[in-house]
């Protein structure tokens, strides 16, 4: 006997998630997923390694198939399904088959939306050329890498120096491709305060990366067989063009379906994930949730939130108490050797909400410096002035980055102050780290200025 019907929107982090959820808590619901592409549950954090070759062969990015969903989970995943209007008062979907034609309806008890994101196309002339790319699904892995196969690309731009910007300039150089790097903003990493940057400079000079800031996308022409790109009054030539200047939510099925949509453009839902359709369930990058440290609505798009985020609407349709509480952002990338993290607000967010803080620096090994292959960790903490609670953390460096990171991140969680970091206990060996970690260290020139014991001066 059929418990509940339960329709997903979308296969991929969030909505796979969700639908295997569902099935661990109740046997008997009725679960169909209903994906446009042609694959689920693919990873798509990997697709620039796999374009690199890093990831090889192609289908260890396959994380699960629709088969295996059948089999293990009986749920019943179709691709190459679009979902193109939801009736809900008659609590059903239309759905269309991308490759018949083919529409019909599929009714549902409760619906779950996880449409993803897609890619901006910066509005210029030549952006629908071909050899011009954005990197968001399998399928445009697949073109890029094909494109640079076939024509043997020897020069690449990379329009973008956000994470997904960065990581492609790694691993196209990794091919043996001669990259220019364009980005609107005065520096790479946009995210990020400007400071904290400075590392990839010399990093990306040393592979020869051509480096052009503050040299916004004017237009892509077609230049003798290939593409000539044209940004900051200059013009490079080259064989491809990956744009990767972010994504913005997918909203326009709920947008139809007259659910709220937030003023950043994703879809509004509660604590239990529900939108303003009590039968209707968001999740991924298409919501905007609440930001743990300002309190206000924000959107950020990742996977780990995404997951998190399936696992509670899954709880909450099977009548679990279950809670999303928020977001910090915490994110890390690496490129050349260089990592960077970042959680909770930068200075520069905070500056634009105008929140009042206190900031400080630390340089500490990332182990024993004894011990073999010790390396630097820079971190900078904003914090209040007040009482030291910890109100964002960025650090960089060549090893430890993630680790020193995700604990701070969960001292924010738990709104753990700088004097917190100070008495941290964590595990230390000379290979792993230090008996005062670069975490306590952060701690204790945060918490020497909170005291009044030193007089702070920053070189703005």
């Amino acid at each position: 006997m059929i418990s509940r019907r339960v329709v997903i929107v979308g296969g991929v982090a969030g909505g796979a998630s969700c639908a295997a959820r569902l099935r661990r808590l109740d046997e008997n619901a009725e679960i169909f997923v209903f994906e446009r592409g042609g694959f689920v549950s693919f990873a798509n954090c990997g697709l620039p390694y796999y374009i690199g070759g890093i990831i090889a062969p192609r289908e260890r990015l396959l994380v699960a198939s629709p088969e295996r969903f059948r089999d293990y989970f009986n749920i019943e995943i179709r691709v190459h399904h679009e979902v193109t209007r939801i009736d809900r008062e008659q609590r059903l979907v239309e759905v269309r088959n991308c490759q018949s034609g083919i529409s019909f309806t599929k009714p549902y008890d409760t619906l779950v939306l996880s449409p993803g994101a897609k890619p901006v196309v910066p509005p210029v002339p030549g952006v629908d050329l071909p050899g011009v790319f954005t990197l968001r699904l399998l399928e445009d892995a697949d073109r890029i890498y094909r494109w640079l196969e076939d024509r043997q690309v020897t020069r690449a731009v990379v329009v973008g120096a956000g994470y997904i910007g960065l990581e492609m300039v790694e691993n196209l150089v990794r091919r043996n491709i001669a990259v220019t790097l364009v980005e609107a903003a005065d520096q790479v990493l946009p995210g990020f305060d400007g400071e904290m940057v400075v590392p990839f400079y010399d990093k990306l000079a040393a592979h020869e990366v051509d480096l052009l800031l503050g040299s916004p996308l004017s237009a892509i022409e077609p230049h003798n067989s290939q593409l000539a790109v044209l940004a900051g009054g200059k013009r490079v030539d080259c064989g491809a063009v990956i744009l990767c200047v972010g994504v913005r939510p997918e909203v326009t099925l709920a947008r139809a379906a007259g659910l709220e949509i937030g003023q950043l453009g994703g879809i509004r839902v509660d604590e239990q994930m529900r939108t303003t359709d009590p039968n209707i369930f968001a999740v991924g990058d298409a919501v905007e949730v609440k930001d743990l440290v300002t309190g206000k609505w924000t959107w950020v798009p990742l996977a780990g939130p995404a997951s998190r985020q399936a696992r509670v609407a899954a709880d909450v349709i099977c009548g679990r108490p279950s809670r999303f509480r928020g977001v910090l952002g915490t994110a890390i990338v690496t490129a050349f050797g260089v990592t960077i993290a970042k959680t909770g607000l930068s200075e520069k967010a905070a500056q634009r909400e105008g929140i009042r803080y206190q900031k400080s620096y630390s340089h500490s090994p990332h182990h024993a410096t004894y011990y073999p292959g010790s390396k630097p960790i820079s971190m900078k903490l904003l914090y209040d002035p007040a009482d030291g609670r910890i109100l964002g953390a960025q650090a960089i460096g060549e090893s430890g980055i993630d680790k020193r990171t995700d604990v701070i991140s969960m001292a924010i969680q738990k709104g753990g102050t700088v004097f917190d970091l100070e008495e941290a206990e964590l595990c230390y060996a000379p290979q792993f780290g230090s008996a005062r970690d670069p975490v306590n260290i952060a701690g204790f020139v945060a918490g020497n200025i909170c005291r009044g014991d030193v007089e702070v001066v920053h070189w703005e």
